[in-house]
């Protein structure tokens, strides 16, 4: 029996899961990402839903559950697959019980994000196996078949998407849930404890698993020649690109449609046959078209220029390179004025920026959050990757440079700030830091932090301090300010950065949001 819904692709994403009988789903908030933890911890009973304090927490969670023989979902954007690969590469090794998925939403284009590296990569280096869809409908599917498929290889499988499959909505043929696996912890030593000597043993089983590997994607469901004929013209697109072939397909040349890595390569060998051109339609960089190119001496996309290495696959470039238009071109509309990102009237970022600006200081080094927006007030001066800005200030410090000083945001710090602070102070930096507390990760839509008490569900659990864990760290002084009261604030930030040590101010202030639904 199915039900039909119209679903985004995270939503989807997260219905497979559930439907496929997870029992836990943990994830750290990043658009585009955040809303299947969101839609798993709204919609599902029994199933352990939580943000965790950061990525590699939370892939290592779901590796936990999966020992114990439970199916586990773990999502995140694609830089936080950064933080999580000392974990997924070491997985592979070791393997896994219940099935576990891990679901990396990549952001070609930069909608909301630092860098747009293509998540394939790691799929490579830890020689496992990648799904990749192109509507909500195989979101929804590839999501349940890739927790069979983990079962059956016992490895992680990873189910990649974009910021325009995440973000929407089709309709979807909903299927009656399985039940979920009871948990059985049989403990296999040799397996888990990757020490050297087992290390190597696993190492030679990952790679004795390639071939089950390549068999299954050349025969998934999900590859598939929508036509070949006597064509001399041929398009190979792969997962969401294929998307912007059925918009501009006229029917004229040989089609394939590939969605799984590694790839088909015996399928795409035997579509080549007999084409005098072949073009490869792939979001993120050329490794499709780079396969293919061992292949066919007449191949068109990234790598000749036809299709630019950087930035998203739009309508408009897919349209120039299958023959339909020029880049540039727009369909007829509305031309909206330009909307950059700022921080919303009467932010409590703006009232610490604010007297942060009349303060004299060398640099003010950043990270990834509501408050990387002080760079319009040219109060920010770098932004690196989470947790960075410590380090990077404690860095400059050791350079001779005074007045050092570095922005985060709680849950930021919470992600991996406090490593950084660790380090600052066990090896005499002299600089100032700035927690910026506004009681939320509001920058992806409010989701609740340790320091608030909240968990994903909404229900209440273990809160902790922000001031318990910065005193720990043994730095010279700890001062919680209301960044509201500008000249307060100002006064006391002159006096820090004037003395020596690591020095530590929390701004502390609800997001303007937060403060007007609490005051409703």
């Amino acid at each position: 029996m199915t039900e039909r819904r119209l679903l985004s692709g995270n939503e989807a994403i997260a219905r497979g899961a559930i439907d496929a009988g997870i029992s836990i789903a943990t994830s750290y908030p990043g658009t585009p990402s955040t809303e299947i933890l969101e839609y798993i911890a709204a919609n599902a009973d029994g199933i352990h839903a939580e943000w965790s304090v950061n990525e590699k927490v939370a892939l290592e969670t779901a590796i936990g559950a999966s020992y114990s023989g439970v199916r586990a979902i773990c999502s995140m954007k694609h830089v936080g697959v950064n933080v999580a690969a000392d974990p997924l590469m070491t997985l592979a090794y070791t393997g896994v019980k219940g099935g576990l998925v891990l679901v990396a939403a990549d952001d070609p284009g930069m909608h909301s994000s630092q860098n747009e590296q293509d998540s394939r990569h790691y799929v490579k280096a830890a020689k496992i196996l990648c799904l990749e869809p192109c509507d909500s409908q195989e979101a929804y599917d590839m999501s349940k078949e890739a927790f069979n498929i983990s079962e059956e290889t016992k490895l992680p499988i990873m189910l990649r998407t974009m910021t325009r499959i995440s973000h929407t909505s089709s309709p979807v043929n909903v299927e009656k849930a399985e039940k979920k696996k009871k948990p059985s912890l049989e403990i296999d030593a040799r397996e888990w404890v990757m020490v050297p000597a087992n290390a190597r043993v696993r190492h030679k089983v990952l790679n004795e698993k390639q071939p089950l590997l390549r068999e299954l994607s050349e025969g998934s469901r999900f590859n598939k020649v929508v036509k070949k004929g006597n064509e001399k013209k041929g398009i190979i697109a792969f997962g969401s690109a294929y998307n912007y072939v059925g918009e501009f397909y006229d029917g004229r040349s040989a089609l394939l449609r590939v969605s799984t890595y590694p790839f088909p390569m015996k399928m795409i060998n035997e579509f080549l046959e007999d084409l005098e051109k072949v073009i490869v339609l792939e979001e993120g960089d050329p490794l499709l078209e780079e396969a293919v190119r061992c292949l066919h001496s007449n191949v068109h996309g990234r790598l000749n220029g036809e299709v630019p290495l950087e930035g998203e696959l739009t309508p408009e470039i897919a349209a120039k390179v299958l023959g339909k238009g020029t880049p540039g071109e727009k369909k007829p509309g509305i031309d909206l004025p330009p909307r950059p990102p700022r921080l919303c009237p009467g932010c409590p970022h703006q009232s610490l920026y604010n007297a942060l600006k009349k303060v004299e200081t060398s640099i003010i080094t950043g990270d990834i959050g509501c408050y990387t927006l002080g760079v319009r007030f040219g109060t920010l001066h770098t932004c690196l990757c989470m947790g960075a800005g410590i380090s990077q200030a404690a860095g400059i410090s050791h350079t001779g440079i005074g007045k050092v000083a570095a922005v985060i945001g709680e849950s930021t710090f919470l992600h991996s700030g406090i490593t950084a602070l660790m380090n600052a102070v066990y090896n005499k930096a002299n600089m100032l830091v700035i927690i910026m507390d506004n009681s939320a990760v509001a920058m992806t839509g409010h989701q609740p932090t340790p320091l608030t008490g909240v968990t994903a569900t909404g229900d209440m659990g273990g809160k902790i301090t922000l001031e318990e864990i910065v005193k720990s760290c043994n730095v010279a002084s700890v001062d919680v300010v209301d960044p509201y009261k500008e000249v307060e604030v100002e006064k006391l930030l002159r006096k820090r950065l004037d003395e020596k040590g690591v020095k530590v101010v929390i701004s502390r202030g609800p997001c303007i949001i937060i403060k007007k639904r609490m005051t409703k």
